[in-house]
């Protein structure tokens, strides 16, 4: 167990600096080019979703124990944050820029159709990986031909809600941490993480991310196509939807009506 541990922390890393040094090579290569950030996003998703591959088949396969599986999330979760170089990863999120005006809505097509696109290329590329036998897991995950069964556990309503909350706490934290400083912030985000996966993981697998969900859940037997898009996709879209209308539209009205209530007496009282 120790040695399969060693041998997907080294994937895990060998993944992420790889990826790093393709984005600093395309950065440099497509600069001027209004390209850099469709390259940065695709190659940021790819690593992402790589990662998560290979976490899940510790998970899964190996048998990890959950402290350890929740710590290498915690710690996958800091490193994607402070290396992403201002990709997002997620459709959703990628939508909730659009709604803020921070891109416009092509660009947010375009982001996304990079993150699938990156999704579906580690979807293709971990396998290879896997078939090389670095390990023994790897070598029992390619023997029982890379099957996975679906991650849901539950109830088509209760796992999309399931998976609509996740979204909707790790939207909320994102959204009212941006203005703290970065080095902080991802710890902040990548705890928020955690909690949900340790919530949510034994239902869905808790993922909360269209184009992740799509490279990691969606090739599991067990499950319908239309169920994992009801659950991955539809779930993730409703609660980044959920968190903008609260904490843009309902707490400010409410608010505003508290505030009012407030200062009804005071006003009352200096008539008389």
């Amino acid at each position: 167990m120790a040695a399969d541990v060693a041998v997907s922390l080294s994937v895990l890393a060998g993944i992420v600096v790889l990826s790093d040094v393709t984005r600093r090579l395309l950065t440099r290569a497509l600069a001027n080019t209004g390209l850099t950030v469709y390259a940065v996003e695709l190659v940021s998703t790819f690593q992402l979703c790589c990662c998560t591959h290979e976490l899940k088949l510790l998970s899964e396969v190996g048998g990890i124990e959950p402290r350890l599986a929740l710590t290498l999330t915690y710690v996958a979760s800091v490193v994607h944050g402070l290396t992403f170089s201002g990709a997002i990863g997620n459709p959703s999120g990628a939508l909730e820029h659009a709604y803020r005006a921070r891109f416009s809505g092509g660009c947010a097509m375009r982001r996304i159709a990079c993150q699938f696109a990156a999704a579906a290329a580690a979807r293709a590329a971990v396998p290879v990986v896997w078939g090389i036998g670095l390990s023994g897991l790897h070598v029992r995950h390619k023997l029982l031909g890379f099957r996975c069964i679906s991650p849901i556990h539950a109830p088509l309503p209760k796992a999309t809600a399931v998976e609509l909350a996740c979204a909707f706490a790790v939207q909320t934290i994102i959204t009212h941490t941006r203005s703290v400083e970065e080095k902080y912030r991802v710890h902040v985000v990548a705890a928020v993480i955690t909690t949900v996966v340790y919530a949510g993981g034994r239902v869905t697998g808790a993922v909360f991310n269209p184009a992740l969900a799509f490279s990691t859940q969606f090739p599991c037997s067990g499950s319908s196509f239309l169920d994992y898009c009801a659950v991955y996709w539809m779930g993730p879209l409703l609660g980044m939807i959920s968190s903008v209308l609260l904490f843009d539209k309902l707490v400010p009205v409410l608010s505003r009506k508290s505030s009012s209530s407030l200062h009804l007496p005071v006003e009352t009282k200096k008539k008389t």
